[in-house]
């Protein structure tokens, strides 16, 4: 009986852990923004996808500007409250930065967005705070803000 509430005991200590640990994870806001026509680097896990990520798996394409920036920034911020679940913390003429917030865990992943005036495209960066795994949410959310960009004028 002594052995069986240690065990429970020590598995109570670790979930209590586990939690506080992501927790604390979704918490912290990471410093963001784009510094020499760079997003900063996603995280080693393969829970975010961004333009220029140099792993394939997380690489996803940019999207050519709409008439000229300012109708891209108001097609990109039409996206992104189209989803639900958004925050826009920070917006410039050439940058957007957005808090998505999970519906069930409450997880945050902060999503930028930058246009880059050379090449007239639209580059993109989504990472989830906390956890290592995003079961592809990052990847479906781009996919649900392309649609939706591609559709506003």
């Amino acid at each position: 009986m002594k052995m069986f509430l240690y065990s429970a005991s020590l598995l109570l200590v670790i979930t209590v852990a586990f939690f506080a640990l992501i927790y604390w994870q979704n918490s912290q806001v990471p410093v963001l923004g784009v510094l020499d026509g760079q997003f900063k680097p996603l995280k080693n896990s393969p829970n975010g996808v961004s333009t220029q990520a140099t792993d394939t798996s997380k690489r996803v394409a940019p999207w050519p500007w709409k008439s000229d920036s300012a109708t891209t920034m108001k097609a990109i911020q039409a996206s992104v409250q189209s989803l639900g679940n958004a925050r826009i913390v920070q917006q410039e003429s050439n940058y957007l930065y957005a808090v998505f917030t999970t519906p069930t865990m409450k997880f945050h992943d902060d999503v930028e967005f930058w246009l880059e005036a050379s090449d007239k495209t639209v580059q993109f960066r989504s990472q989830s705070r906390a956890g290592k795994s995003d079961l592809g949410l990052n990847q479906q959310r781009y996919q649900q803000l392309e649609a939706q960009y591609l559709t506003h004028d």
